[in-house]
């Protein structure tokens, strides 16, 4: 699989690997900031979910300006 055929959703769900760092240093060192760490890193990896869904009829089709408005 090359990065060409990788989907932006897929990429976003990558990052979910930085869980493993997040979880290594709350039990290591704070639990509390690791804690806080994780909960960034879910409204991360969740507005990067949204950002990336599929929108019916495209971007920007029929605005004022973008050349397909009649």
């Amino acid at each position: 699989m090359t990065l060409e055929n990788v989907t932006p959703r897929h990429a976003a769900a990558a990052g979910l690997l930085a869980f493993v760092p997040v979880l290594v240093y709350g039990i290591t060192h704070s639990p509390l900031a690791g804690i806080v760490s994780g909960v960034n890193l879910l409204i991360i990896f969740g507005s990067l979910y949204i950002a990336t869904t599929p929108v019916d009829g495209g971007h920007g089709h029929g605005h004022p300006g973008d050349g397909t408005a009649s």
